[in-house]
């Protein structure tokens, strides 16, 4: 068995350790389950959930008006079970080579955060006035600038703490929806005011004081994500704020690589921002991640360098994202300058650390710091557990999540084994009959994934019917 290389894209089965380890990352082998009768019976609910394609794969219209303001805070500080299980992990890291494809193999449960990989993209919208706040720029290179601000603050709220923690590998057919109530008057309509400097604390007074408030005072945007791929593993993500005709669409496939003590996630796809006021459309990347000392105190480091155009305007952005050196140097680095193309002018220059303190320098000299631990973060709201159809993410892993809350680690492996056995029954079952799979709401365009409903074609439309 040591000696077989694997073919490609074959399941890995590890070889029987000689230390108990509770069967915390076997990968598809064979398992000596307990009797069907003995499993807890959301397990076997789990397993008894239908073949997505048989439940309706119609898009169906989220009112947000049912969604609640989320309470849920988890944030991942502890090491909890990590620091108990370090011979767990020394033994998967023997298993392992350098520069191996991760994709298919399955982590332990306990290095796990409580949340879907599909609702930590809708964290880094935790900044919702920002992100209204690029149309409101008055001129092209404002609402560029205004763009890179939004950008460099996203990354620290889409962290749940310091500890690097994995979030849930969606399964195909996954969603995830929820959206963000933003007072108007929180959102900036000059340069000046671009960052609110409201506390935590205050945030949520605002946010209790606005339930009373009619729709005109708020504005909402919008959030839905799905899980459009498997194999390799792609989610696209969609965000709209209709009374400011602007609208988000992403789609990314993550890439982990084993790097030694350091487990590298590459984030392959492509984002685009498009303000239909102004008819421009700006498209986007993002920065590799990686997760370092995995075996003392697992911590998150970007790195890379994106790249933000508008084709229209001429105008584009260049960040790079600093790894530490392995002698001197800081911690969580981040560089960029904004640039008119036309004229290779520098209009803006940023530095600082994307988790703590960045410096703005304009170019008529004026210079601003932004402490991102002072942001006001607004709370997303999400329907009720009783009210989100079976697919959708904190409905689909609840049982995980409940498990992981009360420490219970062998608990959440079973669930969380019962549902990854169910993806692959699926997709056996369709693999035999031949048979694709039907998302909800994306559609496959070229190399990536598009909204069915995206508001530039709803726009169009009413423009259309107008004239």
């Amino acid at each position: 068995q040591r000696k077989l290389s694997f073919a490609s894209g074959a399941a890995i089965s590890w070889l029987e350790p000689k230390i108990s380890l509770a069967n915390h990352f076997k990968n598809g082998a064979a398992q000596n389950f307990p009797a069907e009768v003995n499993k807890p019976a959301s397990v076997r609910e789990e397993q008894s959930i239908a073949e997505p394609c048989q439940l309706t794969r119609e898009p169906e219209e989220i009112n947000s008006d049912e969604e609640l303001e989320d309470i849920c805070d988890d944030k991942e500080d502890d090491l909890g079970a990590v620091e108990e299980q370090r011979s767990v992990i020394l033994h998967l890291l023997s298993q392992l080579k350098l520069g191996m494809d991760l994709t298919r193999v399955v982590l332990p449960t306990f290095i796990l955060e409580k949340r879907s990989l599909l609702e930590m993209y809708a964290d880094f919208m935790s900044h919702p006035d920002l992100f209204i706040a690029i149309t409101n720029g008055t001129t092209p290179e404002e609402r560029m600038i205004r763009f890179v601000e939004y950008y460099l603050t996203s990354f620290h709220e889409g962290r749940k703490g310091a500890i690097a923690k994995k979030p849930y590998n969606p399964i195909i057919g996954e969603t995830f929806h929820c959206s963000w109530r933003i007072p108007k008057s929180d959102v900036a309509t000059d340069a000046s005011s671009n960052f609110s400097a409201h506390s935590s604390s205050e945030q949520v007074t605002l946010s209790k004081d606005m339930e009373g408030q009619t729709e005109l005072d708020y504005y909402t945007v919008k959030f839905v994500a799905e899980q459009v791929s498997h194999h390799p593993p792609v989610s696209g993500f969609y965000a709209e704020c209709v009374e400011r005709k602007m609208c988000v669409n992403a789609h990314v496939w993550t890439k982990s690589k084993f790097l030694g003590m350091s487990i590298g996630v590459t984030m392959i796809g492509e984002g685009l921002l498009s303000l239909l006021e102004h008819g421009e459309e700006y498209t986007f990347s993002l920065p590799c991640a990686y997760a370092r000392s995995i075996l003392t105190v697992p911590w998150v480091e970007l790195g890379g360098k994106v790249n933000i155009n508008c084709a229209k305007t001429g105008y584009s952005a260049s960040i790079n994202f600093h790894t530490k050196p392995f002698y001197g140097g800081k911690l969580h680095r981040v560089t960029g300058e904004v640039k008119q193309n036309m004229t290779n002018t520098v209009v803006c220059r940023v530095q600082g650390e994307w988790n703590s303190v960045l410096e703005f320098t304009y170019s008529n000299g004026e210079t601003k710091y932004v402490d991102l631990t002072k942001l006001s973060v607004t709370r997303k709201r999400v329907r009720p557990l009783e009210k989100q159809g079976p697919f959708e993410s904190r409905r689909l892993w609840q049982h995980v999540t409940e498990s992981l809350r009360d420490g219970d680690i062998d608990k959440a492996t079973e669930h969380k084994r019962a549902l990854e056995e169910q993806q692959r029954n699926e997709e056996r079952l369709r693999a035999e009959t031949e048979t694709s799979w039907c998302t909800k709401y994306f559609l496959k365009d070229g190399d990536g994934w598009v909204y069915h409903k995206p508001l530039w074609k709803t726009v169009s439309t009413v423009q259309t019917d107008t004239n």
